[in-house]
């Protein structure tokens, strides 16, 4: 069986048998495919037999990561974590790199050269880097289309890049890039060094906000902190990384750090001016977390908007009213504005019921029902627990109200008013209350009782007569 010609390739054949332990030596190993080699592949018979080998390879490691991953690694929110959504990230390179490996190995025992098996090595170590560097991604940015649309983008470039690089044509590219010289003060940087800090600088922020984001999840989910001590740390961690991140990545750049000492003086006038606004409420921030006026889940009404804490930002405050609406308050107006919070000391909250009865009710057997019928619903407190009074004497009946304390408002009153409201009804049919109803009294007299219309008209004539009126000017001088 006739052999491809690698004379003038210089493939390293220690690709083949590297073990993973040579995995970042052999990663950006220099492979040079010709055209001619990959048209004898396709000439050959054996050629495709290898590409067919390959394709086996590629489609029996994935059945098989797929098949594990969701018996071992299941993807549901009981199971997140950035752990597992590396391992299921992984989990498909790192088993088709070995078993890639170990066909090769075969292949070379056979007698025969190899192109598409190598091909396939390089394919999966690098498919670990691009998978890797999109988990930190995923887990440093938050979860929105934008970062969605990132992954795709940094997915597709780094492929780009394996090609080029697989090619050859990276050293054209890179040649030219170096060649552009840009001008910069005194200095002379190239856009290759540019284009390769500005990586750098991208690496080291997304490595930094990682980092930050993993700590604020490890303080979130103490419960031995305060919730408003947790938020607080973990703005600071984050500042922190991302002000070490920035004076890391700038020298990659070639920017002295010197320079930011000038850019401090400006930033400080900045924040005088024009950006005091966001300065105050990034401070009011730590303000209203540190003095722990406000917590995550706190009822509050700010502007006639009456809402739940769900979030708590650099900036604002999201409150989430009943309806589903969300209001984003500024910061500085929870320090300079009055505000109230209906839970600042207790969850609990006050709620009541206007009932009315008719006039003939036994009214401690009605009082006694409401308070039995508001007391049986479990989101009621039952320390204090319900109270029935009666509020006044109505034109068609006696006004009841029973008051009681809710003890998880953030779930709405709709529902549990609506429940207690059926006992209450269920309850006075059963012991035969009634429902006053509006009632007017009307009497029809005869026509010896009724007044004629003129007889009416006669009485108002004699009404105005017999008036009271002002003397005038000629009244007085007759008399």
């Amino acid at each position: 069986m006739s052999h491809l010609s690698i004379d003038n390739l210089h493939i390293s054949e220690n690709i083949g048998f590297s073990g993973l332990s040579d995995f970042f030596t052999g990663l950006f190993a220099r492979q040079q495919f010709t055209s001619h080699l990959l048209e004898r592949s396709f000439y050959q018979p054996i050629g495709w037999v290898e590409l067919g080998i390959t394709l086996l390879v590629m489609a029996f490691t994935f059945w098989l990561s797929t098949y594990l991953t969701k018996k071992h690694l299941p993807d549901t929110p009981q199971h997140k974590g950035f752990l597992r959504h590396i391992a299921r990230r992984l989990a498909w390179p790192l088993l088709m790199l070995p078993t890639a490996i170990a066909t090769l190995s075969c292949w070379h025992l056979s007698g025969f050269n190899a192109l598409w098996l190598q091909l396939l090595v390089m394919a999966a170590r690098w498919m670990i880097l691009i998978r890797l560097t999109l988990a930190v991604v995923h887990a440093a940015l938050p979860e929105n289309k934008m970062t969605d649309w990132l992954e795709r983008f940094l997915s597709g470039a780094l492929w780009v890049a394996f090609l080029l690089w697989v090619s050859g044509i990276d050293t054209i590219i890179t040649d030219g890039l170096k060649s552009v010289v840009l001008p910069i003060g005194s200095a002379k940087l190239n856009l290759y060094t540019v284009l390769t800090g500005l990586v750098w600088v991208a690496i080291i922020m997304v490595f930094a906000l990682w980092l930050a984001r993993f700590i604020e999840g490890r303080l979130m989910d103490s419960t031995r902190l305060d919730i408003n001590l947790r938020i607080v740390l973990s703005k600071i961690v984050r500042t922190l990384m991302i002000v070490a991140a920035v004076l890391i990545a700038l020298p990659l750049v070639g920017i002295d750090l010197t320079i930011l000492s000038v850019f401090g003086g400006a930033l400080g006038v900045g924040i005088g001016f024009g950006l005091q606004k966001v300065a105050s409420n990034y401070i009011s921030g730590f303000i209203i977390l540190g003095d722990r006026s406000i917590r995550p889940g706190d009822r509050l009404t700010v502007d006639n908007f009456t809402g739940y804490v769900t979030k708590i930002t650099s900036r604002y405050v999201v409150l989430q009213s009943a309806t589903g609406s969300e209001a984003l308050i500024p910061n500085e107006t929870f320090v300079t504005s009055t505000v109230i919070n209906e839970s600042y000391t207790s969850k609990a909250l006050w709620q009541s019921l206007n009932i009315q009865v008719a006039y003939h009710t036994d009214l401690t057997k009605a009082l006694s029902i409401l308070e039995e019928a508001a007391a049986a619903q479990e989101r009621v407190d039952d320390n204090p627990a319900p109270k029935a009074v009666i509020t006044n004497f109505g034109e068609n009946g006696i006004d009841l109200r029973i008051g009681f304390w809710v003890k998880d408002p953030e779930n709405g009153f709709a529902v549990l008013f609506s429940t207690i409201l059926l006992d209450i009804w269920q309850r006075f049919n059963e012991q035969g209350i009634e429902f006053p109803f509006p009632q007017r009294e009307v009497r029809i007299l005869n026509e010896a009782q009724a007044p004629s219309d003129m007889a009416i008209l006669q009485a108002s004539l004699k009404s105005q007569a017999e008036d009271t009126r002002v003397d005038t000017p000629f009244d007085k001088q007759e008399k």
